[in-house]
């Protein structure tokens, strides 16, 4: 064992500072799952990224930089950092998350000693490492979607001796060979609930995962399953989320023109949209929709129904709004702001989701209060 990994390793424990996740993290090797390579991001370019290599760097070096609480992206647009022959252009499609979130994530779901856990998203299977370390590896289950990062996965899990069942296939099926869970974890971020988790997890068993929405809202969803085989619960305060499941992106976003349609002053500042807790509760009104700016134009457009809206500053003070199509969009993002406000701008955490067999929802202050419906 490498003294200097050891020491990094506790080194990072003292920082997390997780009694319960003290001894995986001590005992888990973060660089084999970090791997040969990794992107560093531009700092002038947010879609370039450029490889660095350990064989480059140095050893001590390269673990100076893997025991870092930081996330190291290793695969861009489906080329992983290993393969990259120079610099890439485009958008982080796995990583090695930050140690801290992962651990945040873990705590979050309340596992422990005795428990049966799906996760929904390997990646690097770091997560999944210090799962089996603590839990044994035969009662943790992991599925990836990517097969080159399935693989790559595989091979670090395999390489410290851990067995957990590995899955390659859409994480938003589940698995229900080795059902049913105690927890279930979404170590990638969903819009709704798949369907399938529903019936693979125990009653009174939970699911935890973060969500993200087309517009950029996040919430950290945390349900309890009941008898009836519905789930509910508030989301937690922690302002957590991974990458999106690739099969819950967004559809690609044609060039809209702007100021058509029927015009009238708005009743908010677009403004407030720049704030989490108020795009996640714009984006409960107009779910299809995604958000997008030109300059202080502030663009909305639902790809489905082909409705829009814009915003943008008048000369005299306020701003006005154009919207077209089916969906006043504009409309009923300003209703749910003014709810928001009305009960005082809380966090996410002041809302819940309740997910039964016909409908998701999400709702504010208590079950039986304002809710949305999610396009489940």
């Amino acid at each position: 064992m490498n003294d200097t990994a050891m020491m990094l390793r506790r080194a990072l424990a003292d920082t997390i500072g997780s009694p319960d996740w003290r001894k995986a993290l001590e005992a888990v090797p973060r660089e084999l799952f970090v791997g040969d390579a990794a992107y560093l991001a531009d700092a002038t370019r947010g879609d370039l990224w450029t490889p660095v290599r350990r064989a480059e760097v140095g050893v001590d070096d390269w673990l100076a930089l893997v025991y870092t609480d930081e996330t190291w992206v290793t695969q861009v647009d489906g080329v992983l950092a290993e393969e990259a022959t120079g610099a890439v252009t485009g958008s982080p499609s796995s990583s090695s998350t930050t140690p801290s979130l992962v651990v945040r994530m873990l705590e979050a779901a309340q596992i422990s000693e005795g428990d049966r856990v799906l996760e929904i998203g390997t990646g690097t299977g770091y997560s999944t490492a210090l799962m089996c370390q603590r839990l044994g590896d035969s009662v943790v289950t992991s599925i990836e979607y990517d097969p080159a990062v399935a693989e790559r996965a595989r091979k670090a899990i395999t390489e410290v001796e851990y067995a957990p069942t590995l899955v390659t296939g859409d994480g938003l099926h589940g698995y229900d060979d080795n059902a049913p869970y105690d927890r279930l974890i979404g170590t990638c971020s969903v819009r709704t609930i798949p369907p399938a988790w529903m019936g693979q997890v125990r009653t009174r068993g939970t699911i935890t995962t973060p969500t993200w929405g087309w517009m950029g809202g996040i919430a950290f969803a945390h349900l309890t399953l009941d008898e009836d085989g519905t789930a509910s619960g508030r989301f937690l305060k922690d302002d957590l989320y991974f990458m999106r499941a690739r099969s819950h992106l967004p559809p690609p976003r044609p060039p809209i023109m702007t100021g058509i349609g029927q015009a009238r002053e708005t009743r908010i500042d677009p403004a407030i949209l720049n704030g989490e807790a108020p795009l996640f509760v714009a984006q409960l009104a107009a779910p299809a929709a995604q958000r997008s700016s030109s300059g202080d134009t502030t663009i909305l457009l639902d790809v489905g129904t082909g409705s829009r809206a814009d915003t943008r500053p008048n000369p005299d003070g306020g701003w006005t709004v154009h919207q077209h199509g089916p969906l006043r969009l504009w409309d009923a993002i300003e209703d749910a702001i003014l709810i928001w406000q009305d009960a005082g701008s809380p966090h996410q955490s002041a809302f819940g989701l309740t997910v039964t067999r016909d409908r998701q929802y999400v709702w504010l202050g208590e079950p039986d209060g304002r809710s949305w419906d999610l396009p489940a």
